[in-house]
């Protein structure tokens, strides 16, 4: 078996995605988390310092001139502090003071300049260069009127530093993390599969014969829910075999039978010498009602073997239900004459419906024709036709003998009888209710028995109008 394919990969898959997913979100939270609380606090650290040294800066009046050696020392006091160079820009866009030295009496024009010139404050984390810029506004408390601008720009070093060293540790971790989830995942997998596992093993037990009983693995709802489906498909197979074995000694002994027979009189035809000639007749009319006999059964059979193919074998013709069972009826009412039987027809309303002529007429014929054998003399058997928007329905009654209680389960099986020796005294072959059967559901339909011992029978056949594949 592919490891690869199986529900146990599966699971450790989704075990092991559900264990370091959020490992590395929470990694990747605490690390973004972090620097934009160091970012905010040190940025918030120089304004402070920042709007100190301003209110000085304008107390002084350094702006309009810039020498004062006391705010020179605290500009580079507070650079130094943190690794950064600090510029003040007049009202001019002119930088008046360097901590660096390098750009004194430049003019600068940038964007943030422009808005801190406008009261806006400004701030920036330049996480390429990896440096804070941040711009004050020179300006006596309560008024508007801005003298200029201090341009600080301090080192991030210390927060990329420390930003690193949580990246580090955090694959440290989510490694740490993977092999805990993925030897988790191993062992979960396999006390997770086991119950399958059970069923495995004990379905290849009965495959291979040495089970015979039901499995029963009910770790779970899913385990329990596939032994109880597994179980009444087994059931269902031993049904099904146990039918086709009976089918198979039924066929051989029907078949068997009546050749049988021919050779116990063909053996006393030929034993025997100067045999009477009325004798030879008596005894060949006995081989050719036994060949007659041995005929009906094959013909029944290759009428099974045909319904039991596909239902596209079905030669669907939209016809008048009426008039196919009065045609029926006509066929067989020289059957019912002998014995005096009345065929009836009662139509309640004109019927027309998809069906196919040969195995409709074959299903309501052997219906009709049951009546018939299994009535009483001077009976009756009554042929009702009726519809409603979806569905016709035909009703065969008779006043026959019935059939027990019993046996109403098994009548459509193959090569069933309800009593055995009266069913050989007519030639009945044990077929003719399965053929019934078979073709009224290639139509999609149902038939139903209702009946009593001695007060007849009355089978119900329920088809669409409509036959849709």
């Amino acid at each position: 078996m592919n490891f690869f394919n199986s529900v146990r990969f599966r699971i450790m898959i989704i075990m092991i995605a559900l264990g370091i997913a959020p490992s590395m979100i929470i990694a990747k939270a605490v690390t973004h988390s972090y620097e934009k609380r160091a970012v905010s606090l040190r940025i918030s650290n120089v304004r402070n310092q920042c709007d100190i040294l301003c209110n000085q800066l304008v107390d002084v009046g350094y702006m309009e001139n810039p020498k004062s050696n006391v705010i020179e020392k605290q500009l580079e006091l507070l650079s130094n502090v943190y690794s950064g160079r600090i510029l003040l820009i007049n009202n001019y866009f002119k930088i008046v003071k360097d901590t660096y030295g390098l750009d004194e009496g430049k003019t600068v024009i940038a964007a943030d300049v422009i808005r801190c010139m406008d009261g806006e404050l400004t701030s920036n984390h330049n996480k390429e260069n990896d440096y804070l810029e941040l711009t004050i506004a020179l300006k006596k408390p309560g008024q508007k009127d801005v003298q200029g601008v201090m341009l600080v720009s301090i080192s991030a070093g210390e927060i990329s530093s420390t930003v690193e060293f949580l990246k580090r540790n955090g694959i440290l971790f989510q490694g740490i993390v993977t092999l805990i989830v993925v030897v988790f995942s191993y062992i979960a997998s396999r006390i997770l599969v086991k119950p399958f596992n059970k069923i495995t093993k004990a379905i290849e037990e009965i495959t291979d014969g040495y089970q015979k009983g039901d499995i029963f693995v009910k770790d779970y709802t899913e385990t329990e829910l596939i032994t109880d489906a597994f179980n009444k498909m087994l059931n269902r197979m031993k049904i099904l075999d146990e039918s086709r074995q009976e089918f198979v000694s039924n066929v051989s002994h029907e078949l068997k039978t009546p050749m049988t027979s021919m050779k116990v009189l063909a053996d006393s035809l030929v034993g025997q010498e100067n045999v009477p000639e009325e004798l030879y007749q008596e005894f060949l009319q006995d081989i050719t009602a036994e060949i007659d006999r041995e005929s009906k059964i094959i013909t029944d059979l290759l009428s099974l073997v045909k319904l039991d193919k596909r239902v596209s074998d079905l030669r669907i013709e939209h016809l008048n239900i009426n008039d196919l069972l009065e045609l029926i009826l006509k066929r067989l009412r020289p059957i019912a004459d002998k014995r005096n039987i009345d065929l009836i027809l009662d139509s309640f309303r004109p019927v027309e419906a998809d069906v196919d002529e040969v195995k409709f007429t074959l299903a309501i014929s052997n219906l009709v024709e049951n009546g018939i054998k299994y009535n009483v003399d001077d009976g009756w058997v009554r042929v009702s036709l009726d519809a409603d928007h979806k569905y016709f329905y035909v009703t065969v009654s008779d006043s026959g003998m019935g059939i027990p209680e019993e046996s109403l389960g098994k009548i459509f099986e193959r090569f069933y009888r309800v009593d055995k020796s009266h069913s050989r005294e007519i030639g009945g072959t044990g077929l003719g209710l399965s053929i019934t059967r078979s073709a009224i559901v290639m139509h999609h339909g149902t038939v139903n028995v209702n009946s009593r011992e001695e007060e007849g029978t009355t089978f119900t056949v329920r088809i669409p109008l409509l036959y849709i594949p």
